[in-house]
């Protein structure tokens, strides 16, 4: 797949598959917009220095006026990886309306506002692009949400927002997808979960093959699609 010199945003790009997305974007030539707000995630990531990375730091991607402006600053976009998130595990009856927007602006507000900045910005373009989201498998199986509804909802307007816009900006040339990952192998839902199998979870290295397929050149055909990337979990 070749990226040479596209500028990409990767949203969540110095989390676990943040970074596999970044490193094959990398290897296959593109330039990386990385917004981030964690200040010691960047002095892990091992792509911190690289010239073809740019980091932009303190972007709160539930801020419409700063969503904006991250993608007001890139010229001749190509394309849009949103893997940005959050997750939290409580019932609905201990939920209050506080804990159900955290998870709304977390994953779905956020996903919205860089989807919205992502479209204005390759319009300008002019000759089309790319726009993946991350969504997850509660949603497109979201009785297996019990116990994290808040969780659940939120990804599943992910789902549907891209579905939507999927339909709305395909006559400008834009091609819209997400994908759908179950539990990844990442040393954080080991430490979580220390009994799981984990040989069944997709690897995101796995994950990340998939995205930039989505995001990349080649892909001329596939829109509106959440691709499930399960492995064999």
């Amino acid at each position: 797949m070749n990226y040479r010199d596209r500028p990409v945003v990767v949203t969540g790009g110095t989390g676990a598959l943040g970074t596999a997305v970044v490193s094959a974007l990398l290897a296959a030539g593109a330039v990386c917009h990385v917004p981030y707000v964690d200040e010691q995630k960047i002095q892990l990531f091992p792509h911190r220095g690289n010239e073809r990375v740019k980091l932009v730091g303190g972007c709160d991607l539930a801020d419409e006026s700063q969503v904006a402006q991250l993608f007001d600053g890139i010229n001749d976009l190509w394309a849009s990886i949103h893997i940005a998130g959050g997750f939290a595990m409580s019932a609905l009856a201990e939920t209050h309306k506080a804990g159900l927007m955290a998870m709304i602006d977390t994953n779905l507000v956020s996903c919205y506002l860089c989807c919205r900045g992502a479209v204005r910005a390759i319009a300008r373009r002019g000759t089309g692009g790319r726009v993946v989201n991350v969504a997850a498998r509660h949603a497109l199986e979201p009785r297996a949400g019990a116990g994290m509804t808040a969780y659940t909802v939120s990804k599943a307007g992910v789902a549907a927002l891209t579905e939507a816009l999927a339909q709305e900006v395909v006559d400008q040339g834009i091609l819209v997808n997400a994908v759908a990952p179950s539990i990844m192998d990442t040393p954080q839902n080991r430490r979580a979960m220390p009994n799981a199998n984990y040989d069944a979870w997709p690897k995101v290295e796995e994950v990340a093959t998939t995205i930039l397929f989505l995001a990349s050149p080649e892909n001329r055909v596939t829109r509106g699609a959440v691709v499930s990337t399960f492995g064999r979990s």
